[in-house]
C-alpha cells in the first residue's frame, strides 16, 4: 500500500483483526452485488470507502424521482439516467483508487455464472425472488458466499449462505415457492432508513467474510422489526430436499 492508502485505511489497519495483511485482501477482493436500489446503495458505498479493489454492480433500471427517499447512491441531477452508471460515479468520486464495472442490465445464464464466478463474495440486493432464485443457483453452483438482504414497510431481514461448505443451507432451503412479484415497496412502502440498517448489516458481512474473521450470519437469520427497534435470530439448516442444494439436485 502507498501512503494515500496507509491514511485512507488507517482506522482499519489499527483494528487487530483486520490490519494491513486484512487490508490487502479487501484490496484485492472482488464483490459482486446485484441491485442498486435502496440496499444496494449502503451496500456499495461501505464497501467503496472500505477499499474492495472490485466492485461488479448490475442493475437494468434507471433513476426516479421516488428513488430518492431511500437510495442514498444517487442524486436529484441522476434522475433518468441508468443506476449503475450513477452509482459508478459516485464510488469512484467517494474512492478512486477502486475499480468500479457497471453492467446495466439484467444477467442470466451462463454471463451470471461468470460474474459469480469471479467474485469472492456476492451480494443479493434485488427486489424479487426470481432474481434471488436465480442468483442463488448460481452462487450454489460456483460454490460462492452470498450474502442476501430484504428490506420493506419497516421491517428487515439479513443472513449469509456459505455455498463453498457442504453442509450450509442455502435461499431456497429458506424460500421453497416458486416466487413471483411478492411485496413491493411500491405497493406496501418502506421507512427510508431501515434499508441502510440492513445495507449496512450487509456490508459488514461481506467485510467478515473476505477478512475471515467473526462469525458471521451464516446458519442464522436476523430479522429487525424497526417499529419497536427490536432485532430477533432464527437458526437456519440445510435442507436435504432443496431443490437447489438438496439431494435431489445433485
Amino acid at each position: 500500500m502507498n501512503d494515500d492508502q496507509l491514511q485512507r485505511y488507517s482506522r482499519h489497519i489499527t483494528l487487530p483483526q483486520v490490519d494491513a495483511a486484512g487490508q490487502r485482501r479487501l484490496l484485492a477482493a472482488r464483490v459482486l452485488v446485484i441491485g442498486m436500489g435502496g440496499l444496494g446503495s449502503p451496500i456499495a458505498i461501505y464497501l467503496a470507502a472500505a477499499g474492495v479493489g472490485t466492485l461488479v454492480l448490475v442493475d437494468y433500471d434507471t433513476v426516479e424521482l421516488s428513488n430518492l427517499q431511500r437510495q442514498v447512491v444517487h442524486r436529484t441531477a441522476d434522475v433518468g439516467r441508468p443506476k449503475v452508471e450513477s452509482a459508478r460515479d459516485h464510488l469512484r468520486e467517494l474512492n478512486p483508487h477502486i475499480d468500479v464495472i457497471a453492467i446495466n442490465g439484467q444477467l442470466t445464464g451462463a454471463a451470471l455464472d461468470e460474474q459469480v464466478r469471479l467474485a469472492d463474495v456476492v451480494v443479493d440486493a434485488s427486489d424479487n425472488f426470481d432474481t434471488r432464485f436465480e442468483l442463488n443457483a448460481a452462487c450454489v453452483r460456483q460454490r460462492t458466499p452470498l450474502v442476501s438482504g430484504a428490506a420493506i414497510r419497516m421491517e428487515g431481514q439479513v443472513t449469509v449462505f456459505h455455498n463453498e461448505l457442504p453442509d450450509a443451507p442455502c435461499y431456497r432451503c429458506l424460500y421453497r415457492d416458486e416466487g413471483g412479484e411478492g411485496d413491493t415497496c411500491a405497493l406496501t412502502g418502506v421507512l427510508a432508513p431501515v434499508v441502510g440498517i440492513i445495507g449496512t448489516v450487509q456490508a459488514t458481512e461481506v467485510l467478515k467474510v473476505l477478512l475471515g474473521i467473526g462469525a458471521t450470519l451464516g446458519g442464522r437469520l436476523l430479522l429487525l422489526d424497526a417499529l419497536s427497534m427490536e432485532w430477533r435470530t432464527l437458526k437456519l439448516r440445510k435442507d436435504p430436499h432443496c431443490p437447489t442444494c438438496g439431494v435431489a439436485a445433485e
